[in-house]
């Protein structure tokens, strides 16, 4: 497919059609979850990552296994154990019958990757898939293999079970851009979900869109064009978690023992971008990013033991620094 648009308004303008075709297509399988989807969408469209939180049977796997197929992407499912090893995720070298060394890929090399249950697995295993996320490749043996883009992972956590797991540490949890919270679906969705699950009937998905395309779309999202006072909201949001600095808001220095880096900054301005495109404007505003607010900054502040006592939850603080 050869991209060409006579201006970046014609592109802009294709990027929401396209957007919207895939947000159209994505919910003949996956029934009221239109939030979830538009920041997984965001996340590809700004080159980012997922973690995404839901207990077990909210269709996290069928949700982005719906979106490779609606993005045309290579897509691999890998079930994180706590007896995986790096090689069984990026590859290893193995001897061939004439005694050479030859590298055989893992399953990460694909377009999308559903980490599923990342904090089951061992630090060591999650921190050879946190390079690939960060780099866009990987290291075996000395040697450097890239990734083929557009390169995206969607990891899931399950939020009850947490004996035996290995919680991300803060530094790796802020590679993702987005950490988004699976709820229970409404009455009315749910009674469609078991209507359409329970016969044999099965929903099929037309391809949208093409890697090419994505790639194109990402470089769009970076040229948009931001007003300095809405950069400047962003940073002085981002400045507002860090507890006892120049900046900090009361809440923070009550309830947070931890703020965000720049890195929730970047991704605040970014999302803000795409979010001013997919709703058909040519330069985001102040409103687009408090829409990226929680689910950029909810796994990047961390909660003192008063907030904790006091039952305040993560989003709470977030609205109340908005």
């Amino acid at each position: 497919m050869s991209i060409n648009f006579s201006s970046d308004k014609e592109a802009a303008d294709a990027l929401k059609e396209t957007y919207d075709k895939l947000t159209n297509e994505i919910s003949k399988v996956i029934i009221g979850q239109e939030e979830v989807v538009k920041l997984i969408l965001t996340s590809i469209f700004c080159q980012g990552h997922c973690l995404l939180v839901g207990v077990p049977g909210l269709a996290k796997t069928l949700l982005i296994q719906t979106t490779a197929s609606v993005l045309d992407l290579d897509f691999n499912r890998i079930q994180f154990t706590p007896d995986l090893m790096p090689s069984d995720i990026v590859g290893a070298e193995t001897m061939d019958k004439d005694r050479n060394f030859q590298f055989i890929k893992g399953p990460i090399f694909a377009n999308i990757i559903l980490a599923d249950e990342i904090n089951r697995t061992p630090p060591k295993t999650q921190a050879a898939l946190l390079e690939s996320m960060q780099e866009f490749s990987v290291t075996v043996a000395g040697k450097h293999f890239k990734l083929e883009k557009p390169f995206f992972v969607l990891a899931t956590q399950n939020p009850i079970e947490q004996e035996g797991t290995y919680p991300l540490p803060e530094a790796q949890l802020d590679r993702f851009m987005f950490n988004i919270l699976l709820d229970y679906p409404s009455f009315e969705s749910e009674v469609q979900v078991v209507k359409g699950t329970t016969t044999d009937t099965k929903q099929s998905v037309n391809k949208i869109t093409s890697a090419e395309e994505i790639i194109y779309f990402q470089n769009l999202v970076r040229k948009v064009p931001v007003a300095d006072n809405v950069i400047e909201y962003a940073v002085e949001l981002v400045r507002k978690t860090r507890p006892f600095t120049d900046n900090a808001a009361g809440s923070s220095n009550d309830f947070l023992d931890w703020g965000a880096g720049p890195r929730a900054s970047q991704y605040l301005v970014l999302g803000a971008k795409c979010n001013a495109l997919i709703t058909g404007k040519y330069s985001p505003d102040i409103e687009d990013v408090q829409a990226m607010a929680i689910p950029v900054l909810r796994h990047r502040i961390v909660r003192n033991f008063k907030a904790e006592a006091e039952g305040l939850t993560i989003n709470k603080i977030i609205n109340d620094l908005l």
